[in-house]
């Protein structure tokens, strides 16, 4: 591995071939304050990943270092096997972006927009099928600025998949859509995995990493606090079930999980769900107790960001 020790001594990562991003020990200051503070990732080819974080985590910041838009202070980076400090001119083409806020030629209609990307643009593609792809056909004639901020962001997104580049790196890309086009969206990105592309996102929709990370990572303060498969991430928190209990059941069994109650309700959590449901059916079934109410199901992403967060706070 190759470390950078000072500005202008950097080297890429070294990347294995089946990575499309390796990072080691980035670390990133504005004068005093430090954004990212040492952080490891690796992307594989052909994933989806998605970095989330709270507001402030550092994500941004480290997809910008990623893109060659943002300077590093420590760490070495490698994306797609070159450094992005040095050799943006040679990724650019290689590697599609939509940022936070895209800086459009607001006086430009959205056609003439994905003209001009056209005459920019290394990688092949057409106007056609991007307006098509995103339902921007009917607005094809309007100005950039007349465009609302959900058609803002599916243009937005048509620029970063122009030509279907080896690497699409997405921050927040459905913010401001409606459901149907957060959907839409979706299946965008998951048609370019299909082509064996590779996808980094961040966002704040943490259904969204469900719905399409094969790996997640959560920042807060600079720091990555966990990362893996959803499975491997969700699979540290406990799982829960609840159920309304009536009145005169008797002793509730034995359970090696948490139990509360509050009035009837009871809600259980606990590291073996399987166990745990099963002890309490039976103890159900004995007595002829009726549960329609019941619900399980295992930890969410949502409990084990809010768990980093509370954490990392109550550490404090």
């Amino acid at each position: 591995m190759t470390q950078t020790t000072e500005l202008g001594e950097r080297a890429a990562a070294p990347s294995g071939p089946g990575l499309a991003v390796t990072v080691r020990g980035l670390q990133v200051r504005y004068g005093e304050f430090e954004a990212v503070r040492g952080i490891d990732l690796d992307v594989h080819r052909g994933e989806i990943f998605a970095l989330l974080g709270t507001n402030g985590a550092g994500k941004t910041t480290t997809l910008e270092v990623l893109e060659g838009f943002g300077t590093r202070t420590g760490g070495s980076v490698s994306v797609l096997g070159l450094d992005p400090a040095v050799d943006r001119a040679r990724l650019r083409h290689r590697i599609g972006v939509q940022l936070q806020e895209g800086g459009f030629i607001e006086e430009l209609t959205v056609r003439e927009t994905l003209e001009l990307w056209q005459r920019l643009v290394e990688r092949p593609d057409r106007p056609e099928r991007l307006l098509e792809r995103f339902e921007l056909r009917p607005r094809q004639d309007v100005a950039v600025g007349k465009l609302s901020g959900g058609e803002k962001r599916r243009l937005d997104l048509a620029l970063a998949v122009w030509g279907s580049p080896e690497l699409v790196v997405l921050d927040e890309p459905t913010t401001g859509l409606d459901p149907e086009s957060r959907r839409r969206t979706w299946d965008a990105i998951q048609e370019l995995q299909e082509a064996g592309r590779t996808v980094l996102l961040t966002t704040h929709y943490l259904e969204e990493a469900e719905a399409l990370a094969d790996r997640v990572a959560i920042m807060h303060e600079g720091r990555i606090a966990v990362s893996g498969t959803l499975t491997e991430i969700v699979a540290a928190q406990p799982a829960s079930f609840s159920a309304t209990v009536p009145a005169g059941s008797g002793e509730l069994p034995a359970l090696a999980g948490r139990a509360d109650v509050e009035g009837f309700r009871l809600r259980v959590r606990t590291a073996d769900l399987q166990a745990d449901l099963t002890t309490f059916l039976n103890w159900a079934a004995e007595r002829g107790v009726q549960l329609p109410d019941l619900r399980a199901a295992p930890a969410s992403l949502a409990e084990v960001y809010h768990a980093v967060r509370n954490e990392q706070e109550g550490s404090r």
